[in-house]
């Protein structure tokens, strides 16, 4: 465990065991001080496989609004694309919350690039989250024609079904993407915002003056092949507004 200002990192706990595979590992960045249970954030990184390090930064600057974040390694090279990874981190939340100050049956689901897809999978099919309640959603620098890592299916075409209709129990959606991001357009989370809405689902968007690395409070290092942790201030206030609209859609929903 290791404390960097107001918040605390609990670092490789496990949280699925696969027989003949290595453990899967998560951490755990929460306020250092005592308060209130409240929502906890689940936050799933993009398709590079075990890359929750990737995410460590955007993690600290959302626990620092007061929200424990749970941060899994998953492996998009799994025979199921990382589904079981991904259910199992969510059930860990469920299950295990409490012991790090937050409520396992408040979650927010947020997600970056891949992982994106895979939060809004499950936004549009609650009944996939295995009893799991996720009351917010939020995908950053995402792309949505394509299969979620989490359902298999596109979550664009989820809209199309009839059952996507949004109804009192739809759970609310976030979209955060970077104006300059040349890995996955805006377009992407524009157009995902504009069929939610059009199905009646809440959907709050926002588009921050940054790439697709910036969003996360880093920057691709071409060397390493993977997002590093930035000190350019540009960068940082970015990140810092991905995480200032993540801790408000735990906030009111």
């Amino acid at each position: 465990m290791s404390r960097t200002g107001t918040t605390v990192e609990i670092r490789d706990l496990i949280y699925l065991s696969e027989e003949g595979a290595p453990p899967r590992r998560l951490d755990v960045h929460r306020p250092a001080a005592d308060r209130p249970a409240g929502p906890s954030v689940l936050l799933w990184h993009g398709i590079g496989p075990d890359e929750k390090d990737v995410l460590a930064p955007l993690a600290r600057e959302i626990a620092s609004h007061g929200l424990p974040v749970l941060v899994p390694d998953w492996r998009s090279d799994a025979p199921d694309g990382g589904r079981s990874h991904l259910m199992a981190s969510l059930r860990y939340v469920r299950d295990h919350a409490v012991e790090f100050g937050g409520d396992g049956e408040r979650v927010v689901l947020a997600g970056w690039s891949a992982g994106a897809g895979a939060a809004m999978g499950l936004a549009l099919r609650p009944a996939a989250t295995e009893g799991v309640r996720v009351i917010a959603a939020v995908g950053v620098a995402g792309r949505y024609d394509l299969p979620a890592r989490s359902t298999g299916t596109a979550p664009l075409a989820d809209l199309d079904s009839t059952e996507a209709d949004a109804g009192a129990g739809a759970v609310p959606v976030t979209l955060v993407h970077g104006a300059a991001d040349s890995v996955l357009s805006s377009s992407h989370s524009r157009d995902f915002g504009a069929a939610l809405r059009t199905k009646g689902w809440p959907v709050t968007s926002r588009e921050l003056a940054s790439d697709h690395a910036g969003v996360i409070m880093t920057e691709y290092d071409p060397a390493r092949g993977l997002c590093v942790p930035s000190t350019s201030e540009h960068v940082l206030r970015a990140g810092r507004e991905t995480a200032a609209v993540i801790a408000s859609a735990a906030r009111t929903a």
